[in-house]
């Protein structure tokens, strides 16, 4: 099993989304915390399951699709470690800067 770290930008991303729909409907809000809390779970068990980003595809970075979400995560193998990293809003462009860094 691999551990599942989540990073500060990625729960700040993860909050950000959750309030925004919230404003209008905090039932679609508390069930998408849900949805990309399991989905993220599964990692542990399969870290290596999900693609390489379309934007990204010679890099480190995966990626898990929730609607409306897109969780980028990167597996250290050598560690047994799956770091969330960023988290955004599936209809926003990806920046390669989105991710530098991390």
């Amino acid at each position: 099993m691999a551990a599942l770290i989540w990073t500060e930008p990625a729960l700040s991303d993860l909050n950000d989304i959750a309030e925004y729909i919230g404003l209008d409907n905090r039932p679609a809000a508390q069930n998408l915390l849900g949805k990309v809390l399991a989905a993220t779970r599964q990692l542990e068990a399969f870290p290596q399951s999900s693609r390489r980003p379309p934007e990204l595809v010679d890099s480190i970075y995966r990626e898990l699709i929730v609607g409306p979400c897109r969780i980028f995560y990167r597996y250290n193998e050598t560690r047994n470690e799956a770091y969330i990293v960023r988290i955004m809003r599936s209809e926003r462009l990806l920046r390669n800067l989105i991710l530098a860094g991390k």
